[in-house]
């Protein structure tokens, strides 16, 4: 069964797609202010790890217990001040999501290990 929802989010996070990064990002490019949401709404791939980490984020907090669910919101709060911090620099976006992208995979992947099969 692990394997099955592994499959799942990889289905969900990898599905390729020819669509410009404004038009599927989490992010509502129409109203971007700082530089790094304007970045993001620029570049396909910052655009595709927004919507990777946006899909893992709403995953990891539908599946943690409810006392840890505002810890993930905090830790939210706090990836999305350094998000920020990097304004328009790609390569530091770029690292800032995939760290974010594997601590969400992790969250997930330590529910998985735990359940109910």
């Amino acid at each position: 069964m692990r394997w099955l929802f592994a499959a799942f989010i990889a289905g969900v996070l990898l599905a390729p797609g020819a669509a410009s990064a404004g038009e599927y990002a989490p992010l509502d490019c129409a109203k971007a202010k700082s530089a790094a949401e304007k970045t993001i709404c620029k570049s396909y791939a910052l655009g595709q790890a927004e919507a990777r980490m946006a899909t893992l984020f709403g995953v990891a907090t539908s599946l943690v217990a409810m006392g840890q669910r505002g810890d993930l919101r905090d830790a939210q709060r706090e990836w999305l001040k350094t998000r920020e911090a990097c304004g328009a620099s790609i390569p530091c976006l770029t690292d800032t999501y995939a760290t974010r992208i594997r601590a969400l995979a992790d969250v997930i992947d330590g529910i998985a290990s735990h359940g109910p099969y």
